[in-house]
């Protein structure tokens, strides 16, 4: 199984909790501290943890990101951050301190001057980060969908030099139904940039379904839920994959 695991931490008033569909009325809270969460991924043997700045996403400001560096700078592992990415500011403040890969959201749809960018200025460095409701783009929180579809906005960011995209369908989002596999890796073919999965895993069999594609077309999933509720087996899952990287 050659695919990447990125287990998701998604943070609010300083909790490790999970929205139902990104719904912040609809919270399960999965643990106290972040920093605990990632060290028992770590210990499973993951090599990336995905971080959620809830409070950040809807405040449109960095609210947890002490929790987010803690992990990045104590444990041996790749971070990925997103919410309350807004300027350019933000994104420096994380990678000079160390956080491997920055999610752009919503100012990928409402700035796209400054996206462009920070993609020429932070190669490899920056994730657009594609949440969808509809086939259309929706920003701050999930609050608002835009007019643009992924496909197109995600053609635009291919020619500015996007290496990766995060393909989120918030009507899969923590539901436990799958994952979007026709629109991820049409997303993928119509761009020429690999995408990570969102939203929807449900079991290794959906992992195992996505691993079925090139690395270039689904490069990873992010599991969220299923890993809280126990449907998903981190050491296991990865054990799997760390014999076929073998």
């Amino acid at each position: 199984m050659d695919i990447g695991i990125y287990p998701a931490i998604d943070m609010r008033g300083g909790k490790c909790v999970r929205l139902l569909q990104g719904d912040y009325a609809k919270e399960t809270i999965y643990g106290d501290s972040p920093f605990d969460m990632a060290k028992t991924f770590v210990e499973a043997g993951v090599k990336w943890i995905h971080m959620v700045d809830l409070d950040g996403a809807r405040d449109g400001k960095r609210i947890n990101a002490g929790h987010v560096l803690r992990v990045a700078k104590e444990l041996p592992v790749k971070v990925q951050i997103g919410g309350g990415i807004r300027s350019e500011e933000d994104v420096a403040f994380y990678v000079e301190q160390g956080v491997d890969r920055v999610i752009i959201g919503s100012i990928a749809v409402s700035n796209k001057e400054l996206t462009k960018e920070l993609l020429k200025k932070y190669p490899g460095k920056i994730a657009i980060g594609l949440d969808v409701k509809d086939g259309f783009v929706a920003t701050h929180g999930w609050y608002d969908t835009s007019s643009v579809t992924a496909v197109e906005l995600g053609k635009e960011y291919a020619q500015a030099g996007a290496s990766i995209y995060i393909y989120t369908d918030i009507s899969k989002d923590g539901m436990m139904q799958g994952p979007n596999v026709q629109a991820i890796t049409e997303l993928a073919e119509e761009t020429g940039v690999p995408v990570i999965a969102s939203g929807g895993v449900r079991g290794q069999q959906d992992v195992e379904e996505l691993s079925t594609y090139p690395r270039k077309l689904v490069e990873g999933a992010i599991i969220g839920k299923a890993l809280y509720t126990g449907a998903v087996n981190l050491r296991k899952l990865m054990n799997e994959v760390d014999s076929h990287a073998d």
